[in-house]
């Protein structure tokens, strides 16, 4: 289970590292850093927290499997709902009702919370293994 979530962790790490660098080269380019909230995030919990979770999972056993799968959903819903959010209420591209983008951006950041919060717990729920 965990060797599973730990490369789907991995590749979903990925498309967020690519799309975080190459927002910040845009915004280099342009001379316009009005997106650097939304770069940050997109790196430090979509790129950043997302794979560590994945390297995680791919060194350590949890006792209760089902956990991996709850927590890693979580986490990527969360990191989507966060960042997601975090745009439309930047720039609100679609013209939304204000109030249905603060209610998703602040779902995806409870989300992400509670994925940190299982993620904790986690740590003190791994099998010991042999050495490798």
């Amino acid at each position: 289970m965990e060797q599973q979530w730990s490369i789907r962790l991995i590749r979903f790490a990925a498309i967020f590292g690519i799309i975080g660098t190459y927002l910040g080269s845009h915004m280099s380019g342009q001379m316009d850093y009005s997106l650097r909230p939304i770069h940050a995030h997109i790196l430090l919990v979509g790129w950043l927290s997302v794979f560590a979770w994945g390297i995680f999972y791919k060194v350590y056993r949890v006792k209760y499997k089902k956990l991996v799968s709850i927590h890693s959903i979580l986490g990527m819903a969360g990191a989507l709902g966060l960042t997601i959010g975090m745009w439309m209420y930047t720039l609100n591209p679609f013209n939304l009702g204000d109030t249905f983008i603060l209610i998703f951006f602040i779902a995806g950041g409870t989300l992400l919370l509670l994925a940190f919060a299982l993620f904790v717990a986690i740590t003190f729920l791994t099998e010991k293994t042999s050495e490798r």
